[in-house]
Order: C-alpha cells, then structure tokens, then sequence
C-alpha cells in the first residue's frame, strides 16, 4: 500500500522557521521531538490530540509527526486489543482532520517496516510493497496497531491536503527504546529457526528523525522505508552480542510460542516472532535516491542496542527479576528468547545423561 503521491523530490520546502508538534507517547516520540528540536523554529509535544477541541491544539502548527510507534512493548501490556486500536484509530481520524482544519502543511506518521510482514527468504522491503493481511487473532500486538492507524491514514492520504508521509522504519534503537527486538537480545541465548537465515538491519531513531525532517524539506509522501545502508549476518551479530544461538523447528518455535502468549507468558502474540527470526530489511529506495543517508549504521546501532540491554535478562520477551534471573542460571537451560518448554525439557533430557 502507498499512501498518497511520492513526489519527485526535487522541490525543497523551508523548514527552518515552522512550528512543528510531535504527538505521540514513548522513547520514540521523545527522540524525535529531541532531534527536531535542533531543526526547526519551534517544536511542541502532545501526549495525543484531545478529543474537545482537537483543531484548537493544532492552530498555528506547520508540521504535525505523529509517532504511532510507541518503542515501548511495555504499553502493551493490561489492555483488550481492541479497545486500544479502537482508541488508535479514533485518534488518528481525529489528528487527521484537526491537521486539515488547521491547515497544516506536512502531516508525517511514523509506523514500522512490520506492516509489510517477515518470512523466510523475504526479499528487501520495498517502499511500494502491499502491507500484510494477518488474521484478527494475530492482530493483538504492535503489528495489529500499526495496521490500524495505516488503515486510517490510506483512506486520509486520498485528500490533497495536507501533505502525507508514512516512515516505516526498520528495527528502531535509542535511548529507552523497548521492544521485541531488543528484548531478543536480553534473553540467555539468541533464537533461530531452522532452515532461515535472519538478516539484521536497525535505524537510530535520530535517523528516523533526520528522515521525517528530510521528508517534509523535499516534499516527499508517500510510504517510505528508512533503514541503515548496511545489512549484518547473523554470525556477525552473535559475534558482537557474545552470545550463542539455539535452533528449533518453526512448529515448535510458534507452536510454543502461541501457548505462551495464551496463558501471558509471552507479551506479544505468536506471529510477532517472525519478526526476530525472519528477514524484513528495507531498501529505503526513495529517501536514498532524493539524497538522505543515515549516519548511523546497523552495526553501530547495534552496539547501542546491546548497552542498553546490558545486565538485563528477558525469556519469553518478558523481563526477569534478580530472584528469577538467579533461578534461570541455576537450572543451566539453554533458554532462547522465547523460552519455549521445548528447550527446558531439551536441557533437563541433557542433564539425566
């Protein structure tokens, strides 16, 4: 899906003195609202858009960023799916139209790569490509919340106005940032499913500010991919993260994980963990071809991403705390990120030899 006409990115649009307000909770928004800070005239911040007077908290606002993107798998947690993309939804329309009334010039919505969906032997991310169609009982997790705000903001991008980009970044790291991905390296061992080769590619998140800020500079909209221009191997990250990896079956792999995830073991439903063992590498064709690069490479957001980690432990993508974390090395189990039952009884079989 492409959401509105990319331009050809040869117009450039004076940013430096606009009003811009980044609406959105989490490391993610609180990044970007850090890094355009140094940009632009004026940078305001909202939780979310109220919902009296939403065209009021818009006035006088060139450039809204909604970051629908939260980096923080946490926020997830104690809440019915449903009710959390029915208030994403409701909150995205009313952004929408309140950017409309306003007259705001630039609206940039910042997603995920996640959309397009992770596979084995999934080729490069284009910007062009189809979002996935998943069932609605694999919908309960960031990827089913992403999809909804993207639904609401394809049916928007048909209007002129205003402007309308979607980032979809690849695997986000920073400061505070929280998500599957980086709790696959808290957990004791890295995770990988047998017969998949799972290639490694992250954005900086003041990339993913640099690359809104470029978007509206040029004019660009659309849907567009942002990633580092390098791509690690997995040998490549095992080696930085000093860390070995276990191997399952994908049946067991995602058949445990779904039992996990029913009885609350697993934070994220079992679809999501494709996307710790299966390729989804963007190209950011059009954001390269119009002159942004990154300054950051995956191999040097790596490296943030294994200091924020360090001395955290995580199994199933949840947290352990001290007592836990002590038990886990007692029992010496090769424990993936998925801590499936498979490899405690695997562990506890290797022990009665």
């Amino acid at each position: 899906m492409v959401v509105g006409q990319v331009r050809s990115g040869r117009t450039e649009v004076v940013v430096d003195g606009d009003v811009v307000l980044v609406v959105g909770r989490g490391p993610v928004a609180a990044a970007v609202a850090s890094a355009w800070s140094d940009r632009s005239g004026e940078v305001r911040t909202l939780d979310e858009v109220p919902a009296v007077e939403p065209q009021s908290a818009l006035a006088g606002t060139d450039v809204v960023v909604l970051v629908a993107h939260p980096g923080d798998v946490g926020s997830l947690a104690g809440r019915p799916a449903r009710d959390r993309q029915a208030e994403l939804v409701a909150h995205t329309q009313r952004t929408l139209a309140a950017a409309r009334a306003a007259k705001v010039r630039h609206v940039v919505v910042v997603t995920s790569a996640v959309v397009h969906g992770a596979w084995p032997d999934r080729p490069v991310v284009r910007d062009g490509d189809p979002v996935q169609q998943v069932a609605d009982d694999q919908q309960d997790g960031l990827v089913g919340d992403l999809l909804a705000v993207e639904a609401v903001v394809a049916r928007s991008g048909r209007r002129r106005t205003p402007l309308l980009t979607v980032l979809r970044p690849a695997a986000i790291v920073g400061a505070g940032v929280d998500t599957f991905v980086t709790r696959h390296f808290e957990a004791p061992r890295l995770l990988t499913v047998r017969g998949a080769t799972r290639q490694w590619q992250f954005v900086h998140v003041d990339d993913l500010a640099s690359a809104a800020w470029f978007a509206v500079e040029r004019g660009l909209t659309g849907a567009l991919t942002v990633g580092a221009v390098d791509v690690l191997d997995p040998a490549q990250v095992e080696a930085a993260a000093g860390m070995r990896r276990v191997e399952l079956a994908a049946t067991t792999a995602f058949g445990t994980a779904e039992r996990l995830h029913r009885v609350g073991v697993l934070p994220a439903p079992a679809a999501e963990l494709a996307f710790v063992v299966y390729p989804w590498t963007v190209a950011a064709d059009r954001l390269r071809a119009a002159g942004w690069e990154a300054n950051w490479s995956s191999a040097a957001c790596l490296d943030v991403l294994l200091e924020g980690v360090q001395g955290r432990i995580a199994v199933a993508g949840r947290r352990l705390g001290t007592r836990d974390a002590a038990a886990l090395g007692a029992a010496g189990a090769a424990v993936a990120v998925i801590g499936t039952a498979a490899v405690w009884r695997q562990a506890r079989a290797r022990r009665r030899r």
